[in-house]
């Protein structure tokens, strides 16, 4: 008799229990919202489900796209079941409640309002409150204005491409001399080398190893679950910041004591932003030096090598397209009489051009771009409270048929026709686009020009899974045979 009772209580009890752990999110957030915080005697919240407590839906997310590898299937399952409706639905993911947007109207909503969503979560945290990412208003157009014209204006692109050369050329060589190679790897090692160059005039050696190594930390934290505590990647993430600020601060302090106070010639971007000055004809405070440093090269460091890994892997994979390539690299080639071309020149390679916007398009590093509302809004009847997350699913809008016909496929030549600028929203949108996109496009064609016109190569491992989390890379890192044509 005491057993059936005990049964009975535990059929009754843990289902209760377990519909409880499932419903307290959504049951929670409504009430606060409809009850504690409206003003107007009720407010819906989009569709969606909030998961668990204090996890939310953490573990389906990793579901899909650790587990599954199917990231796209995250997005799909909701619109399955919720549809499409306003383009956004709710959830409570990264230690926030949080608003997803997916459709391109949706995440332009959001891209082209600069005041009521702004930087929040980890991000300010690990690039800096003072960088480019983490101020507004006249300090963002003032920041930004300068980036744009030193890295992403014709004469700066003319200085970078020569400048990023030889150091892709000296690595295609010495990666046929060893034959096989982990791609991914050895692209990080150019890459980081031409930015530590032009950004911070920072030679080879272990300064720079150390550099590179940090930053590969702090990428690791930029879509972790943001703890602050040992053992936690986002904890690791932040060690590395003030390790990378420390190294950035030795160079500031040389830099200042041999600064008499006049304009100095601009060698690379720390010496611009030393230079800056406001309307009132003042300079950026070291922090503010420090911080833009590590923002910007942040977002051209992995970047611009997972793109161009992506672009290889591709290349590999469809050769008629590499043969297009090919031939019109080597028409370029063939009428000069030096090895390097100049940015004008390559940026003229409309189907160079192309290639390097599909594999944008396919393999774009921000599979999604996160947003913190600064109040209360209203959209399409549907609230979207102060201080939730706004998750820009970027992934969806590229890959979603809706927008691109047989969206997995790379086909360069599907950019032969016109097309919807919300559609491509690889760079974001609006005021905040990324300052350094042409800087981007420019260096992937720049390789792919050096490599298709002197090298052949095939993949190791051409069914390697793919791992989604921080960022997409195949699991072999793309182990690639190379030798000279």
């Amino acid at each position: 008799m005491e057993m059936a009772i005990w049964l009975t209580v535990v059929m009754g009890v843990v289902p209760l229990v377990l519909w409880l752990l499932w419903w307290w999110n959504n049951v929670w957030y409504s009430l606060v919202i409809t009850t504690l915080r409206s003003s107007k005697g009720g407010t819906t919240l989009p569709p969606g489900h909030m998961g668990l407590p204090i996890l939310g839906e953490t573990l389906t997310f990793l579901w899909y796209f650790k587990f599954l590898r199917r990231p796209e299937d995250y997005i799909t399952s909701k619109r399955q079941k919720y549809g499409d409706g306003i383009g956004m639905y709710k959830t409570h993911l990264f230690g926030r409640p949080s608003v997803i947007a997916f459709l391109p109207s949706t995440n332009k909503f959001v891209l082209r309002d600069n005041e009521n969503f702004k930087y929040g979560w980890a991000m300010v945290e690990l690039v800096g409150k003072t960088s480019l990412t983490g101020v507004h208003g006249k300090s963002h157009l003032r920041l930004r204005s300068f980036v744009s014209r030193s890295i992403n204006q014709p004469n700066a692109l003319r200085r970078i491409g020569l400048a990023v050369q030889p150091r892709m050329i000296s690595a295609l060589q010495s990666w046929t001399k060893c034959r096989n190679i982990t791609f991914y790897d050895e692209m990080k090692k150019v890459t980081f080398e031409n930015i530590g160059m032009y950004f911070a005039s920072i030679e080879h050696g272990p300064t720079l190893d150390n550099l590179n190594k940090y930053f590969a930390g702090m990428i690791s934290g930029l879509r972790a679950y943001p703890l602050n505590i040992p053992g936690f990647t986002f904890h690791h993430a932040l060690q590395c910041r003030r390790k990378i600020q420390a190294i950035f601060k030795e160079v500031l302090d040389e830099r200042r004591n041999n600064y008499n106070g006049d304009d100095q010639p601009m060698n690379d971007l720390m010496d611009g932003l030393m230079n800056l000055k406001d309307e009132e004809g003042n300079r950026l405070s070291d922090t503010e030096v420090l911080d833009n440093m590590t923002s910007i090269l942040l977002g051209g460091y992995e970047s611009t090598t997972v793109v161009t890994m992506w672009a290889v892997y591709y290349l590999a994979k469809y050769p008629e397209v590499l043969q297009k390539l090919r031939d019109e690299n080597m028409a370029l080639k063939k009428s000069k009489s030096e090895q390097l071309v100049t940015s004008d020149e390559i940026l003229k390679l409309e189907y160079t051009i192309k290639v390097v916007d599909e594999t944008i398009r396919l393999a774009n590093i921000a599979g999604f771009l996160l947003r913190i509302t600064t109040k209360d809004l209203e959209y399409k009847g549907y609230t979207i409270p102060k201080g939730w997350n706004m998750i820009l699913w970027l992934r969806n809008v590229h890959i979603d048929p809706k927008n691109f016909d047989d969206p997995l496929c790379f086909n360069p030549d599907r950019w032969n026709g016109s097309m919807l600028p919300e559609n491509f929203q690889a760079f974001g949108y609006g005021p905040r686009i990324c300052a350094g996109n042409m800087v981007a496009r420019l260096q992937v064609a720049l390789f792919l020009h050096h490599l298709s016109t002197g090298y052949k190569w095939k993949l190791m491992n051409p069914d390697a899974k793919v791992k989604y989390l921080p960022h997409p890379k195949p699991e072999d890192g793309l182990q690639i045979t190379i030798e000279k044509l």
